[in-house]
């Protein structure tokens, strides 16, 4: 999957809005549900442009376009998710919750999805299909227990941010250190089938 490992920086770039996302929200535990709000919708619509601009990137080591399709659902989703917290400021904390909590585990299962098509493109994969498993686990928290106090919902937020943003930029170096190993001065990549 070249779209993938072809754009190892969008990984690393996710993954540092993620860690800033997730240490604003540390940083600020008492903040207005409607700061939340925007600063969810900032960050989904933002990864959501990044997946989708992933998923159209470029052609695969046969010359043909790659398998996009559970990058631009993931980056659709994200979209989606931002523009209803950007259009829907007064959405109570239950319901800002539940459509977190639905992000979280449909960007997940899609992050398995991808990292199962990898295995056979590259060594490493099982990152991406921890960074999915991680996603699912924290959107089942959140259902789980969609009555906890606002400053918990912010700090649990905050804590998966953060850990997903770390998870993505060590996937993005492994990503990088194997296209560097594959390389071919002058002529761009190769992919050896294994």
């Amino acid at each position: 999957m070249m779209v993938l490992v072809g754009n190892w920086w969008t990984f690393v770039l996710r993954g540092i809005l993620a860690i800033l996302f997730g240490l604003l929200t540390f940083a600020m535990p008492a903040m207005a549900l409607l700061t939340l709000v925007f600063l969810f919708g900032f960050y989904a619509i933002a990864e959501g442009i990044f997946n989708v601009m992933a998923a159209f990137a470029g052609p695969d080591a046969a010359g043909g376009r790659q398998p996009w399709w559970a990058l631009l659902i993931e980056g659709i989703v994200s979209i989606i998710a931002g523009v209803l917290a950007f259009f829907m400021p007064g959405l109570t904390a239950i319901v800002l919750l539940y459509i977190i909590a639905a992000w979280a585990v449909i960007t997940g299962a899609l992050e398995i999805a991808a990292a199962v098509r990898l295995r056979k493109q590259i060594t490493g994969e099982w990152m991406l299909a921890l960074i999915g498993v991680v996603s699912i686990l924290f959107g089942l928290l959140l259902f789980a227990f969609p009555r906890a106090g606002a400053l918990a919902v912010v700090l649990w937020i905050g804590a998966y941010a953060v850990v997903f943003g770390v998870l993505l930029i060590v996937l993005g170096m492994r990503l990088r250190k194997w296209v560097r190993s594959i390389e071919r001065p002058g002529r761009g990549f190769s992919v050896v089938a294994r």
